[in-house]
């Protein structure tokens, strides 16, 4: 299956540099897989579509300030770092700009010298192995020195950095956010749940596996980057009991969506528990746990397009996607969303 077959085209005035207030005026394509039919929705109106007995299934991971500037040791060469992964409680994996000048060995300073480091190792994938060195604790010197690793494709400084955070938020690790939460409000989440909708969270720290381009001239070629998830017993249960009298799994989200299926056994249930997942879902991959899903648009050639291909059809998503460039809806991550059902 070539990567090519996943394109299509955007003018650039579609990707969606802001993101709308409140969070729940966005708009919503429904997509119903079954008979192909596309409504036109505004995202609070998602609880009309769900049922009492349906599980909202949410990730509460938390974007890191995770883009460092600084600077090599001697040189003063200007040096920008966005940590992926966490190895050990000093080592990070991270991507390193300009990466060609930055080889194992070199010193980084940042923030004066309050935060220093050492590249000790050049990744597979091409990122740097770093060291820190400094005094306190890392995760307020990250919080002070870093900034918001927004997507390149936003060329806008964002006035409030909770603005690029899901309301619900709260395990810190993601390098970017899980775009479709970010749609959900306090006060639409509660109009959920008083309609006999269970809502659950699951953690997955989105890194390069999510947001990695794809390279490769075929799909099959594609190895995705691991990334951390965790799936607490109550989660577990509420998806499992939801399947077993008849509700549907709704996952808000790609991420979700690969957690859930990371953890389903063939029987479709999930397990609970932490670890790595590699999983790649693209059309082919049948879906053991998730029966409708929440997502927003994504990139042409992307695995996260992929996935949304797997769940709904390559030309039936496709088609939705050339309907949403007509209909003028906003694209990626402050854009608008799509319900699969």
């Amino acid at each position: 299956m070539r990567v090519s077959d996943f394109d299509y085209a955007l003018p650039e005035s579609a990707i969606a540099q802001s993101p709308v207030e409140p969070r729940d005026a966005s708009r919503l394509m429904v997509l119903d897989r079954r008979s192909g039919k596309i409504q036109h929705r505004i995202f609070r109106d998602l609880p009309e579509y769900l049922s009492p007995g349906d599980v909202l299934v949410v990730n509460d991971s938390r974007v890191i300030p995770a883009r460092l500037f600084g600077e090599k040791e001697g040189t003063g060469g200007s040096v920008e770092l966005l940590l992926l992964e966490r190895r050990a409680l000093d080592t990070w994996e991270a991507l390193v700009r300009p990466g060609r000048r930055v080889r194992p060995g070199a010193r980084l300073v940042f923030g004066g010298g309050l935060l220093r480091a050492e590249v000790t190792d050049v990744t597979p994938a091409g990122g740097r192995m770093i060291v820190f060195r400094y005094e306190g604790v890392f995760e307020e010197l990250l919080r002070r020195l870093g900034e918001m690793p927004l997507p390149p494709y936003i060329k806008q400084k964002l006035d409030d950095p909770e603005r690029y955070q899901t309301v619900y938020s709260r395990e810190e690790g993601s390098k970017a956010a899980p775009t479709a939460g970010l749609h959900f409000t306090p006060g639409l989440l509660e109009t959920i749940r008083r309609r006999g909708v269970e809502i659950v969270s699951l953690t997955l720290h989105v890194g390069l596996g999510t947001f990695r381009p794809v390279t490769a001239e075929t799909v099959e070629e594609h190895v995705m980057h691991a990334e951390y998830f965790r799936i607490p017993a109550q989660t577990a249960n509420a998806v499992n009991r939801a399947k077993e009298q008849g509700g549907r799994v709704v996952a808000v989200g790609t991420t979700a969506v690969r957690t859930l299926e990371s953890a389903a056994d063939e029987t479709g249930r999930v397990h609970p528990g932490d670890g790595w997942t590699d999983l790649f879902i693209y059309p082919g991959y049948r879906f053991k746990a998730v029966d409708a899903m929440v997502t927003n648009f994504h990139l042409p050639r992307s695995t996260l397009l992929m996935l949304v291909c797997a769940f709904a059809g390559r030309e039936e998503t496709l088609a939705a996607y050339r309907t949403a460039v007509e209909e003028g809806y906003r694209f990626y991550s402050f854009g608008d969303a799509m319900l699969i059902l």
